[in-house]
């Protein structure tokens, strides 16, 4: 049995679960709500305050299905409960991020600033203080959503090996390379 998927999901206080004929799974909370199709294979129960996932048969598909949708199913929880939050630094002389409503405003080095759309579920703050890197602050209920925009920020300028410039995640240790001098 999976080792992920066989682990019962408890239910906060203030969330409630509800699973529709067609195994769409739905979940409320004091942040909002999420809901989330699941695969027929997988059935979902509701029991004393836990949600427990169960899987029909032994194919290797199912066994990857039911620790996925049991992953996914206690995302959703905790975002609805708690909500998620990264951080990401912007390293390199001239770097900037401004905030304007959904819009994120950088200046990363190119011959022109990158205005990046970001979706409505998703609240956005920047910072930038004086002696800090200038920072990037998403906050949003769907991990799913959130790590998904945060790689794609990142992408529009990878930390490089040498001098470490780029945007990172807060937190990130980035592994260095030693310039040519070094070799010698």
């Amino acid at each position: 049995m999976s080792r992920i998927g066989k682990l019962p999901i408890s239910l906060p206080k203030g969330v409630d679960v509800k699973v529709s004929d067609k195994n769409v799974v739905s979940v409320k909370g004091p942040k909002g709500e999420l809901t989330r199709t699941v695969d027929p294979a997988i059935t979902v129960k509701s029991e004393n305050g836990e949600l427990v996932l169960v899987r029909h048969t032994e194919q290797k598909r199912h066994r990857a299905l039911h620790g996925l949708y049991r992953s996914l199913i206690a995302n959703m929880v905790k975002g609805v409960a708690e909500g998620y939050k990264t951080e990401q630094e912007l390293v390199g002389v001239g770097y900037r991020a401004t905030a304007k409503g959904q819009q994120l405003e950088l200046s990363l080095g190119y011959s022109h600033n990158i205005i990046f759309e970001l979706p409505k579920e998703i609240k956005l703050t920047t910072t930038a203080e004086k002696g800090q890197n200038p920072k990037i602050i998403m906050e949003c209920i769907d991990n799913e959503l959130l790590g998904l925009v945060a790689a794609k920020i990142r992408s529009l300028r990878k930390p490089e090996p040498y001098k470490g410039k780029g945007i990172k995640f807060a937190g990130e240790q980035l592994r260095r390379k030693a310039g040519k001098s070094a070799g010698k």
